[in-house]
């Protein structure tokens, strides 16, 4: 069993930056693929990125060239670095593990 926990949301100015962070612990070494989704109020959740064990990463197109996914495997984390923010990257952030496993989420606001 696998559980994830988030931090580093926050509320940030239209054009800064934030990292969120994704700690899992349990059964980490069975995680082949981490992701990072958002769910703005009212919306569908969105996935985001993705990282798999051999370090592959893919972006969605909303989100390319703007936020970049990394891992450290030596303390089981995933970060997502967001830069140029814009106030509708305001959502809660969640981090997944294979499809199957879901945090807590971390709020991420944008504003003035």
């Amino acid at each position: 069993q696998v559980r994830l926990v988030e931090s580093g949301g926050g509320l940030v100015q239209p054009g800064g930056s934030l990292r969120l962070s994704c700690a899992a612990s349990g059964s980490v070494f069975r995680i082949y693929i981490r992701s990072w989704y958002r769910q703005a109020p009212g919306k569908q959740r969105e996935w985001l990125a993705s990282i798999t064990r051999h370090s592959t990463t893919t972006y969605a197109d909303s989100i390319k060239g703007r936020f970049t996914i990394s891992k450290d495997n030596a303390k089981n984390m995933v970060y997502l670095q967001m830069n140029s923010l814009k106030p509708e990257d305001t959502a809660v952030y969640y981090c997944n593990a294979d499809s199957e496993t879901w945090g807590q989420g971390t709020q991420v606001t944008v504003s003035s």
